[in-house]
C-alpha cells in the first residue's frame, strides 16, 4: 500500500467529490435498510391482523376490517417502492461522484506519467522498450484508477453498511444475529482466493494474446517474405500453435469463473438456512415474530455482496499497488540533464569540441574518445566515418540528448550546459537518419518546430528542401494526410520534408545527421543541391558515412572507431592519401561500376 500513498494528492484534490460521496453512501444505506424493517412490521401485522380477522369473519364487521388491512398494506408497499427508488437515487449519485473522481485521477495520472516521459533523457528510452512505458500509462493506470473507482466505491459502502446493518441486528436479536452471519466470513475468504486464481489466469491470457497479436502483426507486414520464400503454411501452423496456446489458457480461466456465482449462492443459501432454522426455533418459543425472520435475511442479503466484494476489492487494491509501483519506478527516474545557469542568448553558431570523451551509460561502450575540434559561424563541416566510428553520438551530445562523460562543448563561447535546453534545441534545425514523419497533414508535419504554423513559411520551407512541387501536385497538397511513418511519401520525399521541418524553424544550426543513407545517389544529388542553399549564412554539421555528402562542406573531420583521425579541406584529406582518400576511391569506384 505505501506506492499508493503518494497518490493521497489526487484524494485531496478531489476531495469535494469524495466527501460528497460518502455522505451518498451513508444515505443510501440508510434507505436500503428501511424497507427491511417495514417489511417486519407488514408481516407481523399481517399475521395478528388474519387472526383478528378470522375472530370477526362471521359478523358483520369483516368486511370493513379487510378494507382497513389491504390499506395498510398499500401504504406499506409504497413505502419501500419510495425506499427502493430514493436508494436507486443516492446509488446514481455515488458513481457520479466517486466514479467521476477515479476517471479525473485517471486523467491527471496518464498526464504526469506522460509529461514525465517527455522529460527523461535519451538514455531512458534506450533502456525501456516502448511496450513497456505503453503498458504503464494505460494498464497500470487503469489498474490504480479500479483502486479509486470501484474499490474505493464499495470499500466505503462495506465501512458504512456493516456498522449499520449489524449493530441494528446485534439490537434485535444477538444469537440470531451471530448465526445468521457465520457463513459471510467463509464467503470473503473464498472469494478472494477464487478472485486471485482468476487474475491469475487473465494475467496469463494477457500476455498470450498480445504474443498472438504481435505474430499476427509481424505476419502481416512480412507478408510479402512470406509469399516470397513460400512459408504460408509455416505460419499458419505457427499460429494454430499460439492460438492453441491461449484457447487452453480461456479455457483455464472459464474453468474458475464457472466456481464464482455458485460459491456466492451456495453460502448465501446457507445463511438463509441457518437464519430460518434458528429463528423458526425462536418463534415456537414465542421469542420474536415471524417478521424477524423475514428482516434478518434480507439484512444477510444486503451483507452478501459487501462481503463478497471485500475479496474482490482486496485483490483489486494488490493489483493497483503493484501497477503503482511499477508506476513509481518511472516517475522516480530523474534527468540529469540540467541548464547550468538557463540562458537564451542569440545563437550565432560558433560551435567548438574540446577533448570530448563519450561513454554510454547503459552499456559501458566509449563512443567519443578525446576530440577537439571547432566550427565558425556559418561555416559547414562533414563529419565522415564508418557505422559506430561515433557521427551520430556526436549530434547527441549537440543537443544534450546525453551530456559528455569528460571535456566541454563551447557553442558562442559558452559552455552548453550553461544554455537552457529548449532554448538550444530550438535553435538547431536536426535532420535524423531514421525520418520520423507523423499521422497528420504535410503543413503540420513540416511547421511541427513552430508554435504557430504560417503557411508562408511551411510553402517557403518546402521550396528550399526541393519538395513543394511533389507537395502541391498531390490533390490536396498541403492538407494531404500522411499515413503512419509518413508512408504516403516516397523514401526521397520524406527526406526533403524532413529538411524542410528542419529549416521551417530558421536555426542558427543545421544538423544532419545521416540523413541521406536511405536514398540512391540521383536523389541524395538532388536533395544536396537543395541544401547549398540552405546552408547559407548558418553554421551546418553533415554527418554521413557517404564522402559524396561532403562535397558541400567547408571542412571535413574522419572519424575511426571515436577517435579525429583526419581534418581538413576534401583537396587537403584527398593529398594526404589517408582513410578519407581511400573511403572516396572506394565509394567513387563502386559507384562508377553500378551506372
Amino acid at each position: 500500500m505505501s506506492s499508493l500513498w503518494r497518490l493521497n494528492k489526487y484524494l485531496y484534490k478531489y476531495k469535494g467529490y469524495l466527501l460528497l460521496g460518502i455522505l451518498f453512501t451513508i444515505i443510501s444505506n440508510i434507505f436500503v435498510m428501511i424497507p427491511a424493517q417495514l417489511v417486519r412490521i407488514a408481516i407481523d401485522y399481517v399475521v395478528e391482523s388474519f387472526s383478528f380477522y378470522q375472530m370477526f369473519e362471521q359478523g358483520g364487521g369483516a368486511e370493513n376490517i379487510r378494507s382497513a388491512f389491504l390499506d395498510f398494506i398499500f401504504v406499506f408497499g409504497t413505502l419501500i417502492l419510495a425506499m427502493a427508488f430514493l436508494r436507486g437515487f443516492f446509488l446514481f449519485l455515488i458513481r457520479q461522484t466517486i466514479i467521476v473522481m477515479s476517471r479525473l485521477i485517471e486523467y491527471d495520472l496518464k498526464n504526469e506519467i506522460f509529461e514525465h516521459y517527455q522529460k527523461l533523457p535519451l538514455s531512458f528510452y534506450r533502456k525501456n522498450s516502448t511496450g513497456d512505458l505503453m503498458a504503464r500509462i494505460t494498464e497500470d493506470v487503469s489498474r490504480v484508477r479500479m483502486y479509486f473507482g470501484p474499490a474505493l466505491m464499495y470499500g466505503i459502502n462495506l465501512i458504512v453498511l456493516f456498522p449499520l446493518v449489524i449493530g441494528y441486528m446485534l439490537t434485535v436479536n444477538v444469537p440470531l444475529t451471530i448465526y445468521s452471519l457465520l457463513p459471510l466470513p467463509v464467503l470473503s475468504i473464498s472469494i478472494y482466493v477464487v478472485n486471485n486464481m482468476i487474475n491469475e489466469r487473465s494475467e496469463k491470457i494477457q500476455r498470450s494474446l498480445s504474443g498472438l497479436s504481435t505474430f499476427v502483426q509481424e505476419s502481416f507486414s512480412g507478408i510479402r517474405v512470406l509469399k516470397a520464400f513460400v512459408r504460408e503454411e509455416d505460419s499458419s501452423q505457427n499460429f494454430e500453435a499460439v492460438s492453441e496456446e491461449y484457447k487452453d489458457k480461456s479455457i483455464s480461466l472459464t474453468k474458475v469463473q464457472s466456481l464464482f456465482f455458485p460459491l456466492i449462492m451456495g453460502l448465501i443459501g446457507m445463511s438463509t438456512i441457518i437464519t430460518v432454522y434458528v429463528g423458526g426455533n425462536q418463534v415456537i418459543e414465542g421469542a420474536i415474530g415471524y417478521g424477524v425472520i423475514a428482516e434478518f435475511i434480507l439484512y444477510v442479503n444486503m451483507l452478501t455482496w459487501p462481503v463478497t466484494s471485500l475479496g474482490w476489492v482486496t485483490s483489486i487494491i494488490q493489483r493497483a499497488a503493484a501497477s503503482q509501483t511499477r508506476i513509481n519506478e518511472f516517475l522516480d527516474e530523474q534527468n540529469h540533464i540540467q541548464s547550468e545557469e538557463n540562458l537564451t542568448l542569440d545563437i550565432e553558431g560558433a560551435i567548438s569540441f574540446n577533448h570530448l570523451s563519450f561513454v554510454y551509460p547503459d552499456s559501458g561502450i566509449q563512443a567519443i574518445k578525446d576530440i577537439s575540434f571547432s566550427i565558425a559561424p556559418g561555416e559547414s563541416l562533414a563529419i565522415i566515418g564508418t557505422t559506430g566510428s561515433g557521427k551520430s553520438t556526436l549530434a547527441n551530445l549537440l543537443m544534450r540528448m546525453y551530456d559528455s562523460t569528460s571535456g566541454d562543448i563551447f557553442i558562442d563561447g559558452k559552455n552548453i550546459k550553461a544554455y537552457d535546453i529548449s532554448h538550444l534545441r530550438k535553435n538547431i534545425g536536426y535532420v535524423p537518419q531514421d525520418v520520423f514523419l507523423f499521422s497528420d497533414t504535410i503543413t503540420n508535419n513540416i511547421g511541427f518546430g513552430l508554435d504557430e504554423i504560417p503557411q508562408e513559411v511551411v510553402e517557403q520551407a518546402a521550396k528550399d528542401a526541393d519538395v513543394y512541387q511533389n507537395i502541391i501536385d498531390f490533390p490536396k497538397g498541403f492538407n494531404t494526410k500522411l499515413g503512419e511513418r509518413g508512408i504516403t511519401l516516397s523514401g526521397g520525399q520524406k527526406q526533403r520534408v524532413s529538411i524542410a521541418r528542419a529549416i521551417a524553424k530558421d536555426p542558427a544550426i543545421l544538423l544532419l545527421d545521416d540523413c541521406l543513407s536511405a536514398v540512391d545517389t540521383k536523389t541524395e544529388n538532388v536533395i544536396l543541391n537543395a541544401l547549398k542553399g540552405i546552408m547559407e549564412g548558418r553554421t551546418s554539421i553533415i554527418i554521413s558515412h557517404r564522402v559524396s555528402s561532403a562535397k558541400l562542406a567547408d571542412k571535413i573531420i574522419v572519424l575511426d572507431d571515436g577517435h579525429l583521425v583526419e581534418e581538413g579541406s576534401h583537396e587537403v584529406l584527398m593529398a594526404q592519401k589517408g582513410v578519407y582518400a581511400e573511403l572516396y576511391e572506394k565509394q567513387t569506384s563502386g559507384e562508377a561500376m553500378e551506372e
